[in-house]
């Protein structure tokens, strides 16, 4: 007799690793489809303050060697990304920790694993510089979200965040 929630367990594996290998950093020419992909995070956000500005900061971004946007391309266009940034720190052994921000999935391509893509492909980088923990805040108040970090690996209630909108 067959197994079919281990058949179920072992495609959904295969499929996450398939989705694993499309995550990279962002290219430099991809500015554009990543602010595109940016609006399903927060519509309500301005512009920067002109294409000058917004490549000055979109090279400071790409050259700091302790940030990568990943991204996750699915008929071209950005489906998913998030930002990794590695900080150094004198506590832990000198071992640094991670922040994630900024993940995001494009509308069209939820629920197929690639949110959770960039996720992992981001811890995978943290354990690889040796962080000792990887940290991510989100606005959202809704458990289906809750529940997509939890099931990333992420804890809601190992830590309590504080949180001051300047």
């Amino acid at each position: 007799m067959v197994d079919k929630k281990a058949e179920n367990r072992q495609d959904t594996a295969d499929n996450r690793k398939d989705t694993a290998d499309k995550v990279r950093k962002v290219r430099r020419d991809e500015l554009e489809k990543l602010l595109e992909l940016y609006r399903y995070l927060n519509p309500e956000d301005p512009d920067i303050f002109g294409e000058e500005a917004t490549n000055k900061l979109w090279d400071e971004i790409r050259g700091d060697p302790r940030q990568s946007i990943l991204v996750l391309e699915e008929d071209g266009c950005l489906a998913a990304s998030c930002t990794l940034v590695i900080v150094s720190n004198l506590t832990r052994g000198g071992r640094p920790y991670a922040l994630i921000e900024n993940v995001v999935t494009n509308g069209s391509f939820r629920r197929k694993g690639y949110g959770t893509a960039v996720l992992d492909k981001a811890v995978a980088m943290a354990r690889e510089k040796g962080c000792y923990k990887v940290m991510l805040l989100t606005g959202r108040n809704n458990e289906g979200v809750f529940s997509f970090y939890e099931n990333a690996g992420f804890n809601r209630y190992a830590k309590t965040a504080f949180y001051m909108k300047l």
